[in-house]
């Protein structure tokens, strides 16, 4: 068994929490920005005394309410100030926040309601106040609901006017480290969702470790613009990043306007899974192709990698180094001017990026770090730093943190990120615990800097009717790289051979096919189309590139309709319900070993 666990240098004081991050930071740097919110198409600047008297007001209002310590409170918006403000104001209350994604059915809403027994939920629109309506007969615990759009923080403030400072002071004292900041359900690929019970200390410990790994990557200096989910554990774990580290933060509620988003907010650092990153590299490849240009950018991208790969070799020669510098002027430099101009680096997690897409964005100035981690350990355990990143891994173990390898080939981790446990749970936590480590489910190894690298999920190995076992991810992970292709499942348990399920991006065939001359064709024509086949062979032959022959894609079917969250097929942090595809697509799935 291989184990590495990194020391910290960062100090932590049993009596403090995040809510005395939040006042320091308006006693100490009042006039701050702390954050930035899009107001009537312009970008307002937020300071840290402002935010801390926004949270004081809605913190009284909450109070005036109801909300005892300890009480769990809901929330379930798209990303947006107000999801910071509230969340933040919940714990100054002295209360442990719930978030549920807007895009939950109803019975995963009131699965996570009726498991946390919280008391009222902050929703966002009229609909989600809806669905939420129509649940209130099996909730008994549940008496308020606030939404939004109806102007609840406005709501909140006069509830508030009347409670003393006095008694939001007291409430928010009561927390120590250990004490219970939010419970985070997982996404539940398979059965019930866990509520992770994560703690003031898992938090702070994370934002300063951060700090000592990034240094100003991330400090009061930084600044960056969130759009993943604030329901999802990476989007909770950069927003009390910025709490503890001063760095200014902005929201956006979807990745449909992103570049121009990126381009008015400007930040310095980024976080977001794989698919964002592919999608802004297929978009730029498109645009060029669309344009004339698709023969200089595909010598730009290849540039771009062999510049990135000899950084680790022998460094770049002077042919090398030449051919970089006029592609810079090209191609480079607009690409990093589309993204805002002033970003120095992003950090990637959720799945494995590629090492070509990762060698790209480092070629071209704009470096991603992998990383790695899970709700049950409040993000991050390992990350790629801009002063060590070796691609291909997930980085060493963060400050505080620890992993090692068992005999099986799985994560274990352990340190300051590891959660309490799950709540009403006892037999889970009992399971997944054992004297301070965590069992991830995860496949991966060491190396012998200490570097890990992620293999596959245990519960996702395929064992073919000849025994072969195969990780579908390094497999599927390979062909979503691919422009035309949405989605794909690797299949094969039990069967002859390999085989996969593919289901063709819609927002990219069109460009796709009018950069090749063709015509128009909607999804479902496009699955029989030659060329769009022969397209997927290709991206089918390079993912078989990375496997043995016996691990290999032999046949693959291509679906008429995608696989999206809204479906069913997904779960909100983008991972496929393995189980619930098989089921739905098994005539596919017979017609494909017929």
């Amino acid at each position: 068994m291989r184990e590495i666990i990194v020391p910290r240098q960062f100090h932590l004081d049993d009596e403090e929490n995040l809510c005395d991050v939040v006042v320091g930071n308006a006693e100490q740097r009042p006039t701050h920005v702390a954050f930035r919110r899009h107001v009537a198409g312009a970008w307002q600047d937020v300071t840290s005394a402002e935010f801390l008297g926004e949270v004081l007001a809605s913190a009284k209002g909450l109070v005036s309410l109801g909300v005892q310590p300890g009480d769990r409170v809901a929330l379930m918006a798209r990303t947006r100030y107000e999801w910071t403000l509230l969340d933040v104001a919940i714990w100054f209350a002295g209360a442990v926040s719930v978030p549920v994604y807007e895009t939950s059915s109803p019975e995963q809403v009131r699965w996570i309601l009726s498991d946390s027994g919280a008391v009222a939920i902050v929703v966002e629109t009229a609909a989600h106040r809806e669905t939420v309506g129509q649940l209130r007969d099996g909730l008994s615990s549940l008496r308020e609901v606030l939404t939004i759009d109806d102007g609840a923080v406005t709501t909140l403030a006069e509830l508030g006017a009347d409670v003393p400072d006095d008694v939001i002071h007291a409430r928010r004292h009561h927390a120590r480290l250990d004490t219970v900041l939010t419970l985070i359900y997982t996404s539940g690929t398979t059965g019930r969702p866990k509520g992770c019970e994560l703690t003031h200390s898992n938090f702070v410990a994370g934002g300063r470790s951060a700090l000592e790994a990034f240094g100003d990557l991330v400090d009061h200096r930084a600044s960056t613009l969130l759009f993943l989910p604030l329901a999802h554990v990476f989007a909770r774990y950069i927003q009390a990043l910025c709490l503890v580290t001063g760095a200014t933060m902005g929201h956006t509620p979807t990745t449909s306007n992103l570049l121009s988003d990126l381009d008015g907010f400007k930040p310095t650092f980024l976080l977001a899974v794989p698919r964002v990153f592919e999608k802004i590299y297929n978009g730029a490849e498109a645009r060029a192709m669309g344009s004339g240009r698709g023969r200089i950018f595909a010598r730009a991208a290849r540039v771009a990698i062999s510049y990135s790969q000899a950084l680790d070799a022998s460094g770049p020669g002077l042919g090398l180094k030449l051919q970089h510098t006029v592609f810079d002027r090209l191609v480079y430099a607009k690409l990093r001017a589309a993204t805002g101009g002033t970003l120095r680096a992003s950090v990637s997690g959720g799945a494995p990026l590629g090492k070509d897409l990762s060698h790209f964005f480092r070629g071209i100035g704009m470096p991603v770090l992998e990383g790695w981690g899970l709700t049950e350990t409040t993000a991050p355990v390992s990350c790629n730093t801009p002063a060590e990143n070796r691609i291909g891994t997930v980085g060493r173990p963060l400050p505080g943190m620890g992993v090692r390898i068992g005999d099986d080939g799985e994560i274990e981790a352990f340190g300051v990120g590891v959660m309490h446990g799950y709540a009403n749970n006892p037999q889970a936590t009992s399971d997944a615990l054992h004297d301070g480590w965590f069992g991830t489910g995860d496949l991966g190894a060491l190396d012998a800097d200490g570097f890990l690298s992620i293999t596959g999920r245990k519960k996702e190995m395929i064992v073919t009717a000849n025994g072969k076992n195969v990780i579908p991810t390094v497999l599927e992970d390979a062909m979503r790289s691919n422009p035309l292709i949405s989605q794909c499942i690797v299949v094969g348990d039990q069967k002859p051979f390999i085989g996969a399920l593919i289901t063709l991006d819609e927002e990219m065939l069109p460009t796709w096919l009018t950069n090749r001359g063709k015509p128009a064709l909607d999804v479902a024509a496009a699955t029989k189309d030659p060329d769009v086949l022969a397209e997927l062979q290709s991206a089918v032959d390079k993912a078989n590139g990375l496997v043995s022959r016996a691990e290999s894609v032999r046949k693959f079917r291509v679906l008429t309709v995608d696989l999206t969250e809204e479906s069913g097929h997904l779960t909100p942090k983008q991972s496929l319900r393995r189980a619930v595809i098989l089921k739905d697509f098994s005539a596919d799935l017979d017609a494909l070993y017929s």
